[in-house]
C-alpha cells in the first residue's frame, strides 16, 4: 500500500513560503478564483431571486443547480488523460485547463448578468447549471495542479492551507461583496464584477510553475470506460487491503459536521438572535476564526505528522459541537446573549477550518500524480455524500430530542470516526521515515 503514513518536516516554514515557494502565491490566487462561482450559482442568487418575487418553492428547487459539485468525479477522468485545445501547448495539461474553465466561468457569469430572471427565468437556470460545471470543473483542474505539484505527497499540508486560506477569501467576496455590489450597482454589475475577478486566477495559472507531471509523455488513449475506470481502480490497487478502512475514514471524516451544520441556522433564529447577529458572527467573525484554524492546520500538520492530526482534527471539530449544544442550553435569552453566541459559534468554526485543511491534505495523499484531479474529486464526493444524506433527516430528530441534546448526538457520531483514524494509524504504521506497507 502506498498511502502516506506522517508528514515528515517540511523545510519550508508556513508563513515565509509565501515569499520563498512559487509555488504559492500562485496557489493563492487560484483558490481565490475556485471561491467564487459556487455561491453563484445559487446561493447569492437566492437573494436576488428573492429580490424579485420568484416563490420560495421555486428558489428551493434551483438549489439543485449545484448538483455538479457532487458529481464532478464524473468527468475528472478525461481532464487528467487529455490536454486542453490550444492552450494545452502554451501551458501544459493542468494550467491549460484550468484558464479553460475560467474562461468558462466569466462566460456563464456575463450570461446571467445579462439575463433577467423576473421575465425569462429558464435563461437563467440554464447559464447557471453551466457555472456550476464550469466552477466544478475548475475545482478538479486546480486540485489536479495543487497534487502534482508538490511530490511527495506528505508535503502538501502548506500549499493546501495557502490555496484554502484563497478559497476563503473568494467565497466572502462571491458572498458578502456581490451582496454589497448588488446593493450599490445591481445584480447584473455584481455578475459582471465577480467574473472580472476570475482575472487573478489567470494571472496565477500563467505564473504558477508547471507540474513535472505534465512534462511526461502522455497516457495511450483509452476508451471510455476504461478512462473512467482506470482511476477508481488504480486508488483502489494502491491503498490495497486497508483500501475499505481508509475510505470509510474519508467518508465518515466529516459526517457530524454535514450533520451539525444543517440544524446550526435554525438553532440561531430559535434563539432570537438577528439576521445581522448571525451574518456578523458566521461571515464577518466566522472568516478571520476559519483563517485561524486554515493557518493553525497549515503549520501543525508538518510538525505532528498526517494521521497523528487525522485523529486530533476528528476529535476536535466532533468535540467542537458541544459548544453549539451550550449555545442552544444556555445562550438563548431573547438573541441578547451575542457574546456566547460569538464564542460558541467561533469555537466550532475553528475546529472546522481545521479538520477541513488536514482531510484534504490526506485525500491529496492518498491521489496519485496521474489521476490527480480523478481520485481527488472522487474522494471529496466520498466524504460529502453520507454526511449530506445523513442531515436531511436532522429535523426530526431535533424535533424529538431538543437542540441541545441533538449537538451531543452530532458530537457523538465522531467516536467510530475517531477509533477508526486510530485503526488505520495501528494498522498503517506511524514512521515518517518507512513507506507504509499494508498489514503493518
Amino acid at each position: 500500500m502506498n498511502a502516506p503514513t506522517k508528514v515528515a518536516p517540511d523545510s519550508t516554514p508556513f508563513w515565509s513560503a509565501l515569499f520563498t515557494d512559487r509555488r504559492i502565491a500562485p496557489a493563492l490566487g487560484l483558490g481565490f478564483t475556485s471561491g467564487i462561482p459556487f455561491l453563484l450559482v445559487y446561493g447569492t442568487q437566492s437573494a436576488w431571486l428573492s429580490d424579485i418575487g420568484i416563490s420560495i418553492a421555486t428558489i428551493g428547487l434551483l438549489s439543485e443547480m449545484t448538483l455538479a459539485y457532487k458529481f464532478k468525479f464524473l468527468w475528472a477522468p478525461f481532464l487528467d488523460r487529455y490536454d486542453p485545445p490550444l492552450l494545452g501547448r502554451l501551458l501544459g495539461r493542468r494550467r491549460g485547463w484550468i484558464v479553460v474553465a475560467q474562461l468558462g466561468v466569466m462566460a456563464m457569469l456575463a450570461g446571467i448578468a445579462f439575463g433577467d430572471p423576473a421575465h425569462w427565468l429558464g435563461w437563467t437556470i440554464a447559464f447557471s447549471v453551466a457555472l456550476g460545471f464550469a466552477g466544478a470543473t475548475l475545482d478538479l483542474v486546480i486540485d489536479g495542479w495543487r497534487i502534482t505539484s508538490v511530490r511527495p505527497p506528505e508535503k502538501q499540508a502548506v500549499l493546501s492551507s495557502w490555496t484554502e486560506i484563497g478559497w476563503r477569501i473568494g467565497n466572502l467576496a462571491a458572498g458578502a461583496g456581490a451582496l454589497v455590489l448588488a446593493d450599490r450597482i445591481g445584480w447584473r454589475g455584481a455578475y459582471l464584477g465577480m467574473g472580472a475577478l476570475m482575472l487573478v486566477g489567470m494571472v496565477a495559472a500563467v505564473f504558477a510553475p508547471e507540474p513535472d507531471s505534465d512534462r511526461a509523455p502522455h497516457a495511450p488513449r483509452a476508451g471510455f470506460l476504461d478512462t473512467v475506470w482506470s482511476p477508481i481502480r488504480d486508488l483502489w490497487r494502491r491503498l490495497g487491503p486497508m483500501a475499505p478502512a481508509i475510505l470509510l475514514l474519508v467518508a465518515g471524516f466529516r459526517m457530524p459536521g454535514y450533520v451539525a451544520n444543517a440544524m446550526a441556522v435554525p438553532l440561531f433564529k430559535h434563539q432570537g438572535f438577528s439576521n445581522t447577529d448571525i451574518a456578523t458572527v458566521t461571515k464577518l467573525f466566522g472568516f478571520w476564526i476559519g483563517l485561524g484554524g486554515t493557518f493553525l492546520a497549515g503549520a501543525l500538520i508538518p510538525r505532528i505528522g498526517m494521521l497523528t492530526s487525522l485523529l486530533v482534527g476528528t476529535v476536535a471539530a466532533s468535540a467542537s459541537h458541544l459548544s453549539l449544544a451550550y449555545l442552544a442550553a444556555h445562550g438563548g435569552d431573547g438573541g441578547t446573549a451575542f457574546w456566547t453566541f460569538a464564542i460558541t459559534v467561533g469555537i466550532d468554526g475553528f475546529a472546522y477550518a481545521f479538520a477541513s485543511v488536514v482531510l484534504i491534505t490526506y485525500m491529496s495523499t492518498l491521489a496519485s500524480t496521474e489521476h490527480a484531479a480523478s481520485q481527488f474529486g472522487l474522494l471529496t464526493s466520498l466524504c460529502a455524500f453520507p454526511g449530506s444524506i445523513l442531515a436531511g433527516f436532522s429535523g426530526f430528530i431535533v424535533e424529538r430530542t431538543g437542540f441541545s441534546w441533538f449537538f451531543v448526538l452530532t458530537s457523538l457520531i465522531g467516536v467510530p470516526v475517531a477509533l477508526l483514524a486510530l485503526y488505520v494509524w495501528a494498522r498503517v504504521g506511524i514512521s515518517d521515515e518507512t513507506p507504509p506497507t499494508a498489514g503493518h
